[in-house]
């Protein structure tokens, strides 16, 4: 019997793949011996991968103005809790749709269309993520857009979390930042990268989210346990990595667009991170995890 608030793609001897309609929210990534790459969606943190947009992270006191008009327009946006349409669906591959109605323009004063593409090849899933601005719009659409995909940490149950790391493509020495409720601190910290590794531990994550502005990564290797994860990104010019003691999983999050700063609550077309989309145009952002180990 087909399931109409889930999809599963799969391809022969690779991965398999759950999206739910709600937020086309990846729930589920297996290996081909039937083990799970991505979290649960535990206590810890009841989410597995949700779609950010038209914001990341979070505006000051929550508040989107524009035009004069103050709305309420909570952290990561509302794409993550809305009903997706399902508008292409193949063995191997799914597209899921969000367009702007009456209750998306009583929050958020714009129209788009939000398209979340799925694929898999082999021990590769390949995510497509593109925020559309219509033709007949008439102005600009302003958006931030992000991933929060959440792998399991351990990567195999029973290994000590510590004995993982993040290995980047190229080595990352330039300052982390930091939020403080969910606002983006002015203090750039030391990194912890020692040239281009990341010894994991859940200290890293007492202070919230790591974010890497503008690194010179565009993929990292997660490994641990004898099993490894390439995680690659494009379209994205922040990183965020994210965890929570007890939980039993690691984000790796590619954006474009971040949180207001500390100390601004101006217009959001002046919101650092934010882009503008013209009538016509689009913005896209996409990641893909493959299989190694």
């Amino acid at each position: 019997m087909s399931d109409p608030d889930h999809v599963q793609i799969s391809a022969p001897g690779g991965l398999s793949a759950t999206i739910a309609a709600e937020g086309a929210e990846l729930v589920r990534l297996t290996a081909p011996d039937g083990s799970e790459l991505l979290w649960d969606g535990g206590a810890a943190w009841a989410r597995h991968a949700p779609v950010l947009f038209p914001i990341v992270g979070r505006l000051a006191g929550d508040t989107l103005r524009h035009d004069g008009r103050s709305t309420r327009l909570t952290q990561h946006g509302f794409a993550r809790d809305r009903r997706f349409t399902l508008i292409e669906r193949a063995a191997d591959r799914c597209t899921f749709r969000l367009t702007d109605d009456e209750a998306s323009r009583a929050i958020y004063p714009f129209a788009f269309a939000l398209d979340i593409a799925y694929a898999i090849d082999g021990l590769t899933l390949s995510v497509s993520m593109t925020a559309i601005n219509p033709e007949a719009a008439g102005t600009d659409l302003l958006a931030s857009l992000g991933a929060h995909p959440a792998f399991v940490w351990p990567l195999v149950p029973g290994t000590p979390k510590t004995d993982h790391r993040l290995v980047f493509e190229h080595p990352e020495p330039a300052p982390v930042r930091r939020v403080a409720g969910g606002l983006l601190t002015p203090t750039a910290h030391p990194s912890p990268i020692e040239g281009a590794i990341l010894p994991l531990d859940e200290a890293l994550f007492d202070d919230d989210a790591l974010i890497l502005p503008g690194p010179a990564s565009t993929s990292v290797r997660y490994e641990g346990g004898g099993r490894a994860l390439v995680f690659a990104w494009r379209g994205a010019d922040t990183l965020g990595l994210w965890s929570k003691r007890g939980g039993g999983f690691l984000c790796i999050e590619p954006w474009r667009g971040h949180a207001s700063p500390e100390g601004f609550d101006g217009e959001f077309r002046d919101k650092p991170g934010v882009v503008a989309i013209p009538p016509g145009g689009r913005l896209e952002l996409g990641w893909q995890v493959r299989l190694v180990a």
